[in-house]
């Protein structure tokens, strides 16, 4: 405290600061804009000049079959003999070398100079050239690149995330389903390749940028840098199926996808339906409303509760409505005049009232036949302002032997939409995406009317949401073969609560609430369409003459195509480090909101459960992150919240002072308080910039004083020299924190960071726009304050006392935190430390946050209780077996003040052994001292604990019964964690969890369980037939894998039907079976206590001041353990544990509640969370995004759809069977 006493406080200005933030991401994401600009200008230019024709022997960087040639490669596969590798180390020197940024830091990521194609102006064969279906099947063989294109050196890049990249070269993703040389593929791959100088120059121009990339409307992506495409754990990756992509290659759009379920429409049919709606899903984003109606002599909505309405297009919805597709059951016949009407006026409503995405409508029509044009329909709901139509018809025919198909194509045709005709379901994928190009026709036409950029929800790289159920389901199958196989070890397994026991030891000092993150990059990305500017085109197409006769015709037509999206990722961690954290202070914290008032960065975003992603992890509403500290009922948002959001999602600028709950401790701890909200909105973006300050201490900091100015010192020092002097010892910045970008760094931790940038701070001609120059002066003013740290400790060590005293607690870190991020540390080994610590993370791993760490903010809220008190924790529910080695966390805060300013400077502790806390407790609590007493904790009649602020235990007696370390008293004891409360020890606080996860269990099919007959070994047969060539067909045509996806699979088993069969081995036992789940979004509640302190003045008539009662009625006393967070609670064991309308002394039953606790509880509303969300908190959305919906040109497009042209090769599906024949 002394070392800050000179130093003055200052009062914040949080408009100011406001400002200052939404500046300086309002210009880093505007630069990110004017490179997409570049690259859509750029493209549409190299689209018009490339020709038809390319040359067969061209070849491309393919990302899935690229080769790392780089030396000491670690990825990919480069095995090139001595020959090759010198052949490509020569071309590489000759090459021009990438600089990589100012301190001439040069990595060579260049490749042999490439042959040179031959001259593109073969006129008369570009004009000949037609598609042939062997070439554009969706199955054809992919071509063999040539060997010059497999290679490419690779070097690992800190910019990218450590992946080895090659910053001179992009590389083209295929995915699955397209055929890469089919002839419009081809051509968009060849003259996209020109891009590759606009890339590099925009990284030359703003090394912030990260992945930027061109996603073609054939299907292919074209990425920079160049990179090996991971296809692990499958490749699901279609660039046009992305948030960044659908909602840039359309306006927003209302949808209503009827599907027809008449009689007719089932076996193939009906799974080639409902594979049509999941691919109409993926193309949707949160700017798109929703909803599906099935009809036949009715129409009903898939989901019950969204009758007459349409949802946003979210993945919660869009989750719930795929799962709803699994039930739908086909009978009588189709009424089509009722679904369209049904259609028509619910469009019309919305248009009407201005709902939805007020842009583009549309009806996707799901049949396998229409006998009827249904003409007076369109003319009354759709043809009143020809040649504009408010809806489009998108219609979908099902079905190979399907010989008429003139009306619904004429549907489609007649209403400014597209027809496709499904046969297989493997065309689905490619044949759904033809409808976005369609929607896309308006913009393309109105070339000068260029749509706003759009920016993309928060999401996780190239991660695809449908893996979310198959990987939970991949880890229960890998736990139940585990299992099984123990079993058949062992003879025995472990009960549930001994797995759950086992989980949560191998996850210890694994991960902590931020370490799932590293596995999910977070993202939004800004792109922009990129229209083809030609006019007209020559257009093959496939007619059906008869049931077995096609023809091919090609044809000049008008069109107005969109060749794709162009885009930039934006890492969210860049957009954090602008936002000025230090200047917060402890408790305080910044936050973006979107236009549907999603989160995109918080610090409580949570969206990753057990290292998988969670199934709506980017719908996260305002609303269910700040939450108030109220009594209201859940979802209950007070109006204050709810106008807060308005305001915030409304881009208005103002501010609002709220009573909320915050938690810590992975939601096992609570603070209260009141917060100061301040908004505004970022400019040319759909968000909104919040920041937020704790009331207490929120708006004073520490000013740096005058003689530690950079600028200042360097007149009178050499500045390079500073952190070789002030910062000595062990020491490390806030990871998260951005005190200097100096570009494409390769420093390999902030370590070097920051002595790189002094050393440029030394230099002449030195600008402050690289490094944040507030935040680098209060490091060295913190450095300089606290250098004694580490030298004074090591002197206190030459004291024999001092050694003895250190022993004695088991003393092993002590450590300071400062506003700054510095945080500085030294280790006091142990004798048994080498043995106890050797696997463990060392402190700086897992504590180098300052502020943000939890023992940082406690100790802070602790000092207004006691501002001489620590305070002490223990991980939560530690093993018997590890608690001696256990580690227990003391810290206590330094605050200066001035008489009128107050204001936290940094916090002080240290980290010691359960075992020398333990010795301590039982030597203190075993004696009576100078005091005369009966009993002592050493009595069997009496149990001793500490419990802390929130009611966890951190030491007891170690006497059976007891609780476990670490956890939460009132699961031992919940009648006296009940008296507590009532006598005003603790208050419980009600806490909502609007993130969280649950796991429904799934229904299994025990074949073990059912009475076998020969008529069901028939049924078995017949159904493993139809299902396995069901399978094959799919295997083998599917243009993407059909994971568990959303949908509920009734009749999921585990991999191995070994697990449900007994016949197949002697020792099969039901209770070896897991409990099969999936993972659901659902909203938690949970009980968190504190502690109530009471003043010298009232803690009379506390319950500190009260006895232990002879009849039981108050079977304990508890006293507060002074300069802590810590109170001693003695329990007479003799007196029973009171029960559920368990009988008392004086032979009344008493109605005892158990008390409610920390763990999670679900919350039941009486209907799914997705119906009461829709019903009750629809919170209103601001619609940023342009709407281009129509065209006078669009009448000249005659183009409306096309048949299905693909077949089954009969050889292929024989070699099939053959293949799972020999597998």
């Amino acid at each position: 405290m002394e070392s800050y006493k000179r130093i003055p406080l200052v009062q914040e200005n949080p408009e100011t600061l406001l400002k200052d933030i939404a500046a300086a991401i309002e210009s880093f994401l505007n630069r990110k804009v004017e490179a997409v600009k570049r690259i859509v200008e750029n493209s549409e230019q190299l689209a018009m000049s490339q020709s038809d024709y390319v040359d067969p022997s061209y070849d491309f960087y393919n990302a899935k079959n690229l080769n790392n040639s780089a030396k000491n490669a670690t990825s990919g596969n480069s095995s090139l003999d001595e020959e090759k590798d010198k052949e490509i180390n020569n071309d590489v020197t000759n090459n021009k070398r990438f600089v990589e940024d100012s301190m001439d830091y040069q990595q060579d990521h260049n490749l042999a100079s490439e042959e040179k194609l031959p001259e593109e102006d073969e006129e008369d064969i570009k004009n000949n050239i037609v598609v042939t279906d062997d070439e554009s099947g969706p199955m054809a063989s992919q071509k063999t690149p040539t060997e010059s294109k497999r290679y490419l050196p690779l070097y690992p890049d800190p910019h990218f995330y450590n992946i080895p990249v090659n910053v001179n070269h992009s590389a083209v993703h295929v995915p699955s389903n397209v055929y890469e040389r089919s002839k419009e593929v081809i051509k968009g791959i060849k003259w996209s390749e020109s891009l590759d100088n606009i890339f590099k120059s925009n990284y030359e121009s703003d090394p912030t940028l990260s992945w930027q990339y061109f996603g073609s409307s054939t299907g292919f992506m074209r990425q920079y840098p160049a990179l090996i495409w991971s296809q692990e754990p499958i490749d699901l990756f279609d660039c046009r199926t992305r948030s960044w992509y659908i909602e840039a290659a359309s306006s927003p759009k209302d949808i209503v996808i009827l599907v027809d379920r008449s009689g007719s429409m089932t076996g193939m049919r009906r799974e080639i339906a409902r594979h049509v709606v999941n691919n109409i899903l993926d193309t949707l984003g949160n700017n798109d409303y929703v909803n599906i109606f099935t009809f036949s002599n009715t129409t009903d909505p898939t989901i019950e509760c969204f009758d007459e309405i349409l949802v946003q297009a979210n993945l919660a919805n869009i989750r719930v409505l795929k799962e709803s597709m699994s039930t739908f059951r086909t009978e009588q016949i189709a009424n089509f005049s009722l679904a369209l009407t049904t259609a028509f006026q619910l469009l019309q409503n919305y248009r009407e009232n201005a709902s939805g995405a007020q842009c583009n409508q549309a009806i996707m029509l799901i049949t396998d036949g229409v006998q009827y044009n249904y003409k007076e329909i369109f003319e009354k709901y759709n043809w009143q302002n020809r040649p504009f139509m408010p809806v489009r018809v998108f219609t979908y025919l099902i079905g190979s032997e399907v010989s008429d198909v003139r009306e619904v194509k004429w549907m489609a045709c007649a209403n400014q939409g597209y027809y496709v005709h499904l046969s297989t379901y493997a065309e689905v994928r490619e044949e759904v995406l033809q409808y976005i190009p369609v929607m896309a026709r308006p913009m393309v036409l109105n070339p000068k009317q260029r749509p706003v950029p759009t920016w993309s929800p928060v999401y996780a790289d190239v991660t695809d949401p449908k893996l979310t159920n198959w990987l939970w389901i991949t880890r229960e199958r890998n736990s139940q073969r585990e299992r099984f196989l123990m079993y058949r070890r062992s003879k025995s397994f472990l009960r549930p609560d001994e797995q759950d026991k086992q989980y949560v030891h191998q996850q210890k000092h694994k991960q902590d609430n931020y370490g799932e993150l590293q596995h999910y990059r977070l993202m939004t990305s800004v792109s922009l369409p990129v229209y083809d500017l030609k006019p007209n085109a020559n257009i093959t197409e496939h007619i059906q003459i008869n049931e077995a006769t096609w023809i091919t015709v090609t044809k000049e037509t008008r069109v107005a195509n969109l060749l794709g999206v162009a885009g930039t990722d934006v890492p969210i961690e860049y957009i954090q480090r602008l936002m000025m954290h230090h200047r917060f202070g402890v408790n305080g914290y910044a936050f973006i909101v979107t236009n549907n008032g999603y989160i995109l960065t918080h610090p409580d975003l949570r969206p990753v459960f057990q290292g998988i992603l969670k199934p709506a992890y980017n719908r996260v509403d305002v609303t269910e992150i700040e939450i108030m500290d109220d009594d209201s009922e859940p979802r209950e948002f007070s109006d204050e919240i709810k106008e807060l959001r308005r305001n915030i999602v409304m881009q208005n600028t103002g501010k609002a002072t709220l009573n909320v709950k915050v938690h810590l401790d992975d939601m096992k701890r609570i603070m209260l308080g009141r917060r100061h909200y301040y908004y505004q909105a970022i400019n040319n973006t759909p968000f909104s910039l919040v920041i937020t300050f704790p009331d207490k201490y929120g708006f004073y900091r520490v000013q740096t004083p005058v003689e530690f100015d950079i600028h200042r010192m360097r007149t009178s020092q050499n500045i390079s020299l500073l952190p070789g002097t002030m910062l000595q010892g062990n020491w490390t910045i806030h990871p998260e924190w951005n005190y200097c970008s100096l570009g494409k760094s390769m420093y390999k931790n902030d370590k070097e960071e920051i002595f790189r940038a002094f050393t440029k701070i030394e230099k002449p001609g030195w600008k402050w726009n690289q490094c944040d120059r507030k935040l680098m002066c209060a490091l060295v003013a913190d450095a300089n304050i606290t250098n004694w740290f580490s030298q004074e400790i090591r002197n206190t060590k030459k004291d024999e006392d001092k050694r003895e005293f250190i022993k004695r607690f088991g003393i092993t870190i002590v450590f300071i935190a400062t506003q700054s991020g510095l945080t500085r540390w030294l280790d006091l080994p142990q004798d048994n430390e080498d043995r106890v610590n050797k696997n463990k993370p060392k402190f700086h791993e897992i504590h180098n946050r300052a502020t943000d760490e939890i023992w940082y903010r406690r100790a802070v809220e602790q000092h207004y209780v006691d501002p001489r008190s620590f305070v002490y924790s223990v991980p939560f529910d530690i093993d018997e077996e590890d608690e001696n080695y256990t580690l227990v966390t003391a810290s206590h805060a330094i605050f200066r003040d001035d008489g009128v300013k107050h204001a936290p400077v940094a916090v002080v502790g240290f980290q010691f052994y359960y075992l020398a806390l333990y010795t301590q407790f039982v030597n203190t609590v075993s004696h009576c001292g100078d005091i005369n007493c009966k009993r002592t904790c050493d009595s069997s009649e009496l149990f001793c604990v500490v419990l802390d602020d929130n009611g966890y235990v951190i030491v007891a007696y170690n006497r059976a019964p007891r609780p476990r370390v670490g956890s939460f008293f009132g699961d031992f004891r919940p009648d006296i964690m009940r008296q507590l409360v009532e006598e005003g020890i603790y208050r419980p606080h009600r806490m909502y969890d609007y993130q969280a996860t649950c796991f429904p269990r799934t229904a299994t099919n025990n074949p073990a369980s059912k009475y076998i007959t020969p008529l069901k070994h028939l049924h078995e047969i017949w159904s493993w037939a139809v299902t396995l060539l069901f399978s094959l067909v799919k295997s083998v045509w599917s243009n993407d894998m059909d994971y568990p996806d959303h949908e509920t699979d009734e009749n999921y088993s585990d991999g191995d039907q070994s697990y449900n069969r007994e016949g197949d081995f002697k020792e099969f036992d039901r209770r070896l079976l897991i409990n099969k789940t999936k993972p659901d979004p659902c909203d938690t509640e949970m009980w968190l206590y504190t502690l109530i302190h009471y003043t010298e003045k009232n803690v009379t008539n506390s319950g500190y001041n009260k006895s232990m009662s002879e009849n039981c009625s108050r079977p304990f006393l508890i006293q507060p353990v002074t300069g802590s967070n810590l109170v001693l609670l003695v329990v007479n064991m003799i007196c029973p544990e009171k029960k559920l309308n368990s009988i008392s002394p004086d032979g009344l039953i008493d109605e005892i509640e158990e008390p409610r606790t920390p763990s999670p509880v679900e919350i039941n509303y009486n209907i799914s969370l997705s119906c009461y969300k829709v019903r009750y908190n629809d919170f209103p959305r601001r619609s940023y995004m342009s709407c281009i919906n129509r065209s006078i040109h669009e009448q000249e497009i005659r183009l409306c759809g096309k048949g299905s042209t693909f077949s089954h090769p009969l050889f292929l599906i024989s070699l099939a069977l053959l293949l799972e024949a020999d597998f």
